[in-house]
């Protein structure tokens, strides 16, 4: 079972020399990825619910916001050796899609193919407001994104005709080293976002508990059989985010066929976050 771990660079942990210390000790324990968190603002009033928490607040300090996630990881990239390195998850449709291909085809070039994207549609509608983003239709919007990052990915002159936006003939390089493109990894729980998985990749789950993981294989391989795939070929990676995560649980997300478990270290302050680190590596690796 590989673990992954999903820290937040904010506030006093977004510093350089800070980074790069964690990374590479991150790399040296046996990590096998690092994601990195996107809000690329935050409104001081919402009424958005955050499908994460009971009662619906969102339980960051908008003063430790992490830091953009190409930014980050590229910045990671240069510190380690091994550790892949995903964005947990970019919340693609308040973002242009062709320099999103380009920031993720470059963060694959300068960490030898070791970047994994994980997509999100959104859940904080004010975000895309003030971003000048619609909100509505941005699961469909998402997928003409991703059609129109796959066309550039690919070699020679790239051209896409889509419900919501076109590319003309263009090109962009470098291309991707891994080959067609970044793996794939898609957030969500739902249907759609299951729908999604089946279509373009992998599956990126939160807050999802080893019981609850067949009927969700069972309900993706569905899918799966209708998009003309085998849902052996998806790889599952979940998040148990606040839920307790020790060996005996490790076991049984794998029994249950779940690839990579990642384990979210939300908390404020360098020497909570190294506190954090030490248990999980004590606790998994």
């Amino acid at each position: 079972m590989k673990v992954g771990i999903m820290p937040l660079f904010g506030g006093d942990t977004a510093q350089p020399d800070y980074i790069a210390r964690i990374a590479r000790g991150l790399d040296e324990r046996g990590f096998h990825s690092v994601w990195a968190v996107d809000h690329i603002l935050l409104p001081t009033t919402f009424e958005s619910r955050y499908p994460y928490a009971e009662d619906g607040a969102f339980p960051v300090d908008p003063r430790v916001q992490g830091l953009e996630p190409f930014n980050l990881l590229s910045f990671m990239a240069a510190h380690t050796r091994n550790i892949r390195l995903g964005t947990g998850v970019l919340v693609v449709p308040q973002r242009n899609p062709g320099l999103t291909a380009k920031q993720a085809a470059d963060l694959d070039v300068l960490s030898g193919g070791r970047f994994d994207f994980g997509i999100g549609v959104g859940w904080l509608a004010e975000e895309f407001t003030a971003l000048g983003e619609s909100f509505e239709r941005r699961g469909a919007r998402t997928d003409d994104y991703i059609r129109l990052m796959q066309a550039l990915w690919q070699d020679g002159v790239s051209q896409y005709e889509g419900k919501f936006l076109s590319l003309p003939p263009c090109t962009q390089y470098p291309l991707p080293v891994q080959k067609p493109h970044p793996p794939l990894y898609f957030g969500g729980e739902g249907d759609a976002a299951l729908r999604r998985v089946a279509r373009f990749g992998h599956w990126y789950g939160l807050d999802i508990l080893p019981a609850e993981v067949p009927a969700k294989i069972r309900e993706l391989a569905e899918h799966c059989a209708r998009a003309g795939r085998e849902v052996a070929d998806v790889k599952i990676a979940l998040c148990p985010y606040a839920k307790p995560c020790d060996r005996d649980t490790l076991r049984r997300y794998e029994d249950a066929g779940v690839d990579q478990i990642i384990m979210a270290a939300f908390v404020p302050g360098q020497a909570a976050m190294e506190r954090a680190i030490d248990h999980i590596a004590a606790e998994l690796l």
